[in-house]
């Protein structure tokens, strides 16, 4: 069988006056129950905190005014990678791991000790009320949605404390090895320049002060006795230079050689003052815009927007289903 619906306003005007009643009472019904619905949907509220990641890790270049390191300030905002750095911290298992435990989720959010998939509820219910991304000014929302609306500002507030700690963490970790590295290395150095020293002064101790010097000096004055045939001081030369002949070189090759490792000490110090200042060092990671607060209000559910929506399309379905069974032939 062919049915010809009838579908223009001139009709559908008729057709809702005469089935009006019908009309009024389901929607009416839909409103009550709608409004009944969404009174016993629990409440929700809000609490958020907006911050910005910091441009750079490196404490000591960040303050030891490093030439090779000037583009990066301590004081700017970090860029697009520092943010989806930040995220990814922001979703690593140690701050949620702390949060669960410090605000003993998994009974706030109702897990079941019995449950066999404790954790799969406890990481979903996590994941439905936590949330962080990046904002189109590149900061970061932390956003923390929870039906006690002090949880839910406390929580947002911790989060973004434990960045620094997470960050900082990783960071000195790998600084303190570096730190253990630079620092024998250091230290090495350091015990061999006293070596040479040592060695240095003894031969200094036995008369080579300035080897190239004396042996000149020396040597004038060993001519200067011989012609003048004093076989006396020229011994007592002689025994100088022997020694000046024994040591000399030795003497040339330390001094050489202190001067060389003196500049590779001077260098590796400054290495190892930005190692020390990294590896004892903490700077903050973050810059806060706005901190959590307690929301007055809940976010969910919206009431009235539930009751609108819910009459609306009540009526609208009302209103389809009595077109379709009162066909026009």
């Amino acid at each position: 069988m062919n049915k010809t619906y009838n579908l223009n306003s001139t009709s559908t005007i008729t057709l809702i006056s005469n089935k009006k009643n019908i009309l009024l009472v389901t929607t009416i019904l839909a409103f009550i129950s709608s409004l009944t619905f969404s009174l016993f949907i629990e409440d929700r509220y809000e609490s958020s905190v907006i911050l910005f990641p910091s441009t750079t890790s490196s404490i000591s270049r960040a303050l030891l005014n490093d030439d090779n390191y000037k583009e990066k300030d301590f004081l700017e905002f970090g860029e697009e990678e520092e943010s989806e750095q930040m995220i990814q911290m922001l979703k690593s298992d140690f701050i949620r791991s702390h949060i669960i435990k410090k605000f003993d989720l998994k009974n706030h959010y109702g897990i079941s000790p019995e449950s066999k998939f404790q954790q799969t509820e406890l990481n979903r219910e996590y994941d439905r009320n936590i949330d962080f991304y990046r904002t189109k000014y590149l900061s970061i929302k932390i956003e923390v949605v929870d039906k006690d609306r002090f949880y839910a500002a406390k929580i947002a507030n911790e989060i973004a404390f434990m960045i620094d700690s997470v960050k900082n963490t990783m960071l000195r970790k790998v600084a303190k090895q570096a730190f253990v590295i630079v620092e024998k290395e250091y230290k090495t150095l350091v015990s061999e320049i006293n070596r040479m020293e040592d060695t240095l002064n003894m031969i200094r101790l036995l008369g080579v002060q300035d080897y190239e010097t004396q042996v000149e000096v020396l040597s004038e004055q060993y001519g200067a006795a011989l012609v003048s045939n004093n076989q006396k001081a020229a011994k007592t030369l002689e025994n100088k230079l022997d020694t000046l002949s024994k040591y000399g070189g030795k003497y040339l090759s330390l001094v050489q050689q202190l001067e060389y490792e003196r500049e590779k000490l001077s260098d590796l110090r400054e290495i190892y003052a930005e190692a020390r200042v990294n590896a004892e060092s903490n700077l903050d990671q973050k810059f806060i815009v706005n901190a959590a607060y307690p929301a007055e209000k809940p976010s969910y559910p919206i009431r009235w927007l539930i009751v609108v929506v819910s009459t609306i399309a009540t009526f609208l379905f009302t209103l389809i289903v009595l077109i379709l069974i009162d066909p026009k032939d």
